[in-house]
């Protein structure tokens, strides 16, 4: 066993209860109330954050909307904005170790899985959107007006910043979705409040830090803590909210965009997932069974893409779960702070339980458990689980559990993998793997999926939108469509 050691500045920030950013100031909740957070491996308590009320959330709000209309902020030009972003992304850089840690001991992951992929992705993330604050364009436009046919006209474009932006984000990456939120909100010129996961606020508030360190105007970045159904909810409530943009559950996701509808706040959903992964008969199936296991292992199956629903040509449909299962079976699982460990806990005792009936959901349906199948504590763990002889529309196909479980079904040729990936209300990613070309070009335009990986699985790139079809949600992160997301068109037109 190598357990990392903790740095002072890890502990530090934990043992002094940190508190919300909201304008200048770092506050408790107007009402001092408090709620516990704890360490998904031990289930221990690490220290409490600040219960956030409607008030607190109205204030913070106010502070963003102060901050966009009235500040310096509102006449920052491109090349500041972009030159502000990379000296948040260089800060993060400095403390990558430290938001690691954060990460792990609040989440539950590796951390330095968390220090190599999480924070290093939100890095370069804020690198990418930063070149982007300096490229935002309109256009011009030659304009008939037919009404008034002797008149001369110039005519343009602009895009313009959207304004105060309301982010939530999910808990199974903290600080990177945060950043997917923050990026083109500061390259565009926004202002934020963002609510973390309930249980996940830690490196939200660390990065509050950072915002303030790199220079940022008070009130462009606040951060609020607290529950969904209080702190959450006067978010998305609030009317001086332009943009909101959510990551987190397809049920929660639909009840935050018909209240945004009521107020005509903009916004986008990134939601849930049950995404397939396609085993064709002449992949290599070493390398698809690992990539199999990976797609759906990864982040203990907390992954919004996971692949979660694995369909294999018949012939090979055997050899490659046992291979899967053999992966799993060889998996150690244990603290994210132990670098010999593979899988870490479940975010929470909730989690584990909602796992747990699943698996014992497909055992009184009479499926069988190629692996897996047991949790066990102190913390929130589940072993990885591999479940064959399902049926396409049971509830371990159709639902997502968000948990390290692979349900397994075979397909006879390539329509009929077709329709078993796009049978499902989902419709985030999907992963083909073989080497035919010709079938994968095929196969690429009828799933109905915002990401097709090939030979791959939840590979992501700055450069490319993420979100989903159907129940997955609407609107995409990363890319220009990011930036699309939090401006306006305004179209000007002057008579000569």
């Amino acid at each position: 066993m190598a357990i990392a050691t903790l740095l002072p500045a890890t502990t530090a920030f934990i043992q002094r209860a940190p508190r919300m950013l909201i304008g200048a100031e770092w506050v408790e909740a107007a009402d001092g109330q408090t709620m516990p957070l704890h360490n998904p491996a031990t289930g221990e308590q690490l220290c409490v954050v600040p219960r956030a009320t409607v008030d607190d959330v109205d204030r913070a709000v106010l502070a963003a909307r102060q901050a966009f209309d009235d500040s310096p902020w509102s006449r920052t030009r491109p090349r500041e904005r972009q030159n502000l972003l990379w000296k948040l992304a260089d800060l993060m850089q400095r403390d990558a170790e430290l938001l690691a840690q954060l990460e792990c001991l609040n989440n539950g992951k590796s951390a330095a899985v968390a220090q190599a992929m999480d924070v290093q992705l939100a890095i370069d993330f804020l690198r990418y959107m930063a070149g982007w604050a300096t490229k935002i364009e309109g256009s011009s436009v030659e304009v008939s007006v037919p009404l008034m046919p002797d008149q001369q006209f110039h005519s343009f474009i602009r895009r313009e910043a959207v304004g105060v932006v309301g982010a939530i984000v999910a808990w199974n990456f903290p600080l990177l979705l945060a950043c997917w939120k923050l990026g083109p909100a500061l390259a565009t010129g926004c202002t934020v409040v963002l609510k973390p996961a309930d249980e996940t606020p830690l490196t939200a508030l660390k990065l509050a830090e950072l915002v303030q360190e790199a220079g940022y105007p008070d009130g462009v970045f606040n951060v609020v803590t607290g529950t969904g159904i209080t702190a959450g909810a006067a978010l998305t409530h609030n009317p001086r909210v332009d943009k909101l943009t959510f990551t987190g559950s397809t049920a929660v996701g639909k009840e935050i965009g018909k209240i945004a509808m009521d107020n005509m706040t903009r916004v986008t959903l990134e939601l849930g997932g049950k995404s397939p992964t396609i085993v064709m008969a002449d992949a290599d199936q070493g390398s698809a069974a690992a990539g199999a296991a990976s797609a759906i292992f990864f982040n203990q199956g907390q992954v919004c893409c996971a692949g979660s629903r694995l369909y294999v040509q018949r012939k090979h449909f055997d050899n490659v779960v046992a291979d899967i299962a053999g992966i799993a079976n060889a998996m150690k699982l244990g603290s994210g702070l132990d670098t010999s460990v593979d899988m870490g806990p479940l975010i929470s005792a909730r989690q584990q339980e909602r796992v747990w009936r699943y698996i014992e959901m497909g055992r009184d349906s009479g499926a069988t458990l190629a692996c897996g199948g047991e949790r066990f504590g102190p913390g929130y763990f589940v072993k990885p689980t591999v479940i064959v002889d399902v049926d396409q529309q049971h509830s371990l196909v159709q639902e997502e559990i968000f948990g390290p479980v692979l349900v397994a079904i075979p397909f006879d040729d390539e329509a009929d993998a077709l329709r078993l990936a796009n049978d499902s209300p989902y419709g985030l990613g999907a992963s083909i793997w073989s080497n035919d070309l010709a079938a994968v070009h095929r196969m690429i335009p009828r799933i109905k999926s915002g990401s097709v990986w090939v030979n791959c699985h939840s590979a992501l790139d700055p450069a490319l939108p993420f979100g989903g079809y159907k129940m997955s949600g609407v609107g995409r992160e990363m890319g220009y469509a990011a930036i699309e997301h939090y401006t306006e068109l305004k179209s000007v037109l002057i008579k000569l």
